[in-house]
């Protein structure tokens, strides 16, 4: 999969979907040549053109104006030594320069993929599987090492990227930017699809022209946030769901990250991915090296739905672990949205009585089983439970008497002053000494980056875990960090906190998956704050919104839908009107869309009709019939949330015998717009029955001619399923 030739000193990363090519230039500088298509052979066209640009400085020493690395297509550059464009590294030595000039050095190739210490990251499962390529490049006057990490995967169109520096010289220096990776590409006509948003309206698909200038992408939040997700797609301007090429980047992080974006010049675009330098700093001591997330990307030529099947795979395959990979998720039942926290034992008894008979499976109770607390006002950081509330050994047991298996939700990263805790230590939370520290829903954060505070929190769940029968953990963070420092290091390593913060997090998840690998744990930062692939590698599924609005929730799953794989979505049916936009949806309407995703309630089971309670057991039935098709086939957006009135998805199975197709009306009009959905990766040669109207259609008919909706049907927010079955 990977080869140098030593001739043109160019080095290929090939399979049978793409090719990537780089070569050792004049100096020894790394030179982009292409990212496409597999292609058989290079024969040097790619050679970069000599031109002399004004203002575009020349190599030290020499009196070549026509080569210059501020219009060279680079692999990964350097800092002030001649490409005024955004560098990918930025090092602070001891006389306080910043620049970095790094040269080629030498190279293995190894089989397999090498393991990242302490961060989430892509998977083999054998060395058959993926091949490495390890470059190394030095610069003699810092003396330090750069080690560009490329691994290709045989069957999959994904090459992963990360880079790590060595400190070889005799004294500290200061890491300030270190990218995961770098992608320059040719002057072309693209566009950039990534994915913004807001707490209760998250990862909203936004598509926009590459014009010259920096257009950044990025979270200095301590998490990968809300506001936005790191990932980005450059794209062609002919490319739609179907057609065209997509090069998209996926960082493994859940930290603080920046995605930029610079067109220069004469138009060529540069991509940089990796951890915000922005307040960053890593202090190096000599033989010392600091090591990037993984980047992900991946190269599609059958559109945005051809990158999203290589993301689901990739992420459900080879980045989430554990027995709940492959494994079928329960369909829960959370209390919070039936009580918050004003709940006692009779309550959750009655929630779980209720919901037994309905085929629900799981039950999970939420935030305020804890400390002393009854609102968010207390007791985060005490993880023992209000025998006063509750006695959790009956809950637990009563749940499991019932048939249904229990859950329990945590915020191990927070802290309440008015907790024993705070009491104790009130140095454990993340503050500069005489400075307030910033409320956010009345708690403050855990200084993660101690590993004291970590163990601390890690033997209090224990305890809990140990003691009661857990099947379920829902993890939640509820703000984002403020006051980044910590009275545990000196002032001259205070830009590490934000990073070693969240590689504390990591390394608690860690240790409680590794402890107890039965339990499935759901990551939640206020619903979707921390929906990112860095997460996904502890837990196999996230929480996406807190928003349950069926309306506003087609766009969020959709938006999420680009990268993340089903069987991570979560959606809940809620009671209406809804406690977010009060708007009312229909029975059906809620049902269906959270059944495209993985499958549960957030409301009172005591408080529905019987007519809604018959509804529960007829959408429980149903996708316990197709759950393996929802959280496992393959995804497929026909008609998109963010485009127009009518929303059509689809799930494929990956035989091409069955298929689930959910329509989707918005509002509805006196107009009766006639809406044609054509059906996508069936199988032409097929036939297949419509499980609705009983009617036989051919695979080359359901995807060629398609389906009417029924334009008569009056009312807002009109959804319906049609689940295809082949025949003989």
């Amino acid at each position: 999969m990977i080869t140098f030739d030593e001739q043109q000193k160019v080095f290929n990363l090939s399979n049978s979907s793409i090719s990537y090519l780089f070569s050792i230039e004049e100096g020894g500088l790394l030179s982009h040549l292409y990212y496409g298509p597999t292609i058989r052979g290079y024969h040097g066209e790619r050679f970069y053109p000599r031109v002399d640009r004004g203002f575009s400085g020349n190599l030290p020493n020499s009196m070549d104006r026509t080569y210059s690395k501020d219009d060279l297509l680079q692999e990964y550059s350097g800092n002030n030594t001649g490409d005024f464009r955004l560098p990918a590294v930025v090092i602070k030595t001891k006389n306080g320069a910043r620049m970095t000039d790094f040269r080629y050095h030498s190279y293995k190739i190894i089989d397999g993929k090498p393991k990242l210490d302490g961060l989430p990251q892509s998977y083999v499962e054998s060395d058959q599987e993926a091949q490495t390529l390890e470059v190394t490049l030095r610069d003699d006057v810092i003396k330090a090492d750069l080690v560009l990490t490329y691994t290709i995967y045989r069957d999959r169109p994904v090459i992963t990227r990360n880079a790590r520096v060595i400190n070889r010289s005799d004294d500290a220096f200061y890491v300030e930017k270190l990218a995961s990776m770098q992608l320059d590409l040719t002057k072309q006509d693209y566009d950039l699809v990534y994915l913004p948003g807001q707490y209760g309206v998250e990862r909203q698909t936004r598509r926009k022209s590459i014009d010259q200038g920096i257009f950044e992408m990025s979270s200095r939040r301590g998490a990968s946030s809300h506001h936005m997700n790191p990932f980005a797609a450059i794209v062609d301007k002919n490319t739609d769901e179907f057609h065209g090429n997509v090069m998209a980047t996926l960082l493994v992080y859940s930290g603080n990250f920046k995605i930029s974006l610079e067109s220069d010049q004469i138009d060529q675009i540069r991509l940089l991915a990796g951890i915000n330098d922005d307040n960053f700093s890593w202090k190096l001591n000599p033989g010392e090296s600091f090591q990037t997330p993984e980047a992900i990307n991946v190269y599609s030529t059958k559109g945005l739905n051809g990158m999203t099947k290589v993301f689901h795979h990739l992420l459900r395959e080879r980045v989430a672990r554990g027995k709940w990979r492959d494994r079928q998720r329960p369909i829960i039942i959370n209390n919070w949205e039936a009580t918050e926290m004003n709940f006692d034992a009779a309550k959750l008894e009655q929630i779980v009585e209720e919901a037994k008979p309905l085929g629900i499976e799981m039950f999970v109770l939420d935030d305020g089983w804890f400390g002393h607390r009854n609102d968010d006002n207390s007791s985060l950081g005490d993880w023992y439970v209000n025998t006063k509330k509750i006695d959790l050994h009956k809950v637990a047991n009563q749940t499991h008497d019932a048939g249904m298996k229990f859950g329990l939700w945590f915020e191990p990263e927070m802290i309440s002053k008015d907790s024993d805790l705070y009491k104790a230590h009130p140095d454990y939370v993340l503050h500069e000494p005489g400075r307030g520290m910033t409320l956010a829903r009345n708690q403050l954060v855990l200084d993660f980056s101690r590993p004291e505070v970590v163990d601390n929190i890690f033997n209090q769940i224990c305890k809990i875990l140990d003691d009661v029968d857990i099947d379920y953990i829902k993890w939640d963070c509820n703000r984002n960090l403020t006051e980044v420092y910590s009275a545990a290091y000196p002032a001259n390593q205070e830009g590490e906190i934000a990073h070693r913060h969240i590689l504390g997090v990591y390394s608690l998840m860690e240790r409680l998956i590794e402890r107890y690998p039965d339990i499935l744990f759901e990551s939640c930062s206020g619903g979707g704050g921390r929906d990112d692939a860095g997460l996904l590698y502890y837990m196999p599924q996230c929480w996406p919104s807190d928003n349950t609005d069926a309306n506003e929730r087609l766009r969020i799953q959709e938006g999420t839908s680009l990268v993340y794989p089903m069987s991570s979505v979560t959606g809940h049916v809620s009671a209406v009107p809804n406690g977010h936009t009060a708007r009312i949806t229909s029975f059906k309407m809620r049902g269906d869309v959270a059944m495209s995703s993985t499958f549960g309630y957030e409301l009172d089971p005591g408080a529905l009709t019987d007519a809604e309670k018959a509804q529960v057991k007829e959408q429980v039935a149903f996708y316990k019939k197709h759950r393996q098709l929802v959280q496992f086939g393959n995804f497929y957006r026909l008609q998109s949330a963010f485009t127009g009135n009518h929303v059509a998805w689809e799930f494929v199975s990956p035989d091409k015998s069955e298929a689930l197709l959910f329509m989707y009306r918005k509002l509805s009009s006196v107009r009766y717009e006639i809406v044609n959905t054509k059906m996508y990766a069936l199988d032409p040669d097929k036939n297949y029955q419509d499980s609705v109207t009983g009617k036989v259609y051919g695979g080359d008919e359901l995807m060629n001619v398609g389906l009417f909706r029924d334009p008569t049907h009056k009312g807002d927010f009109i959804s319906e399923v049609h689940y295809f079955k082949e025949v003989k």
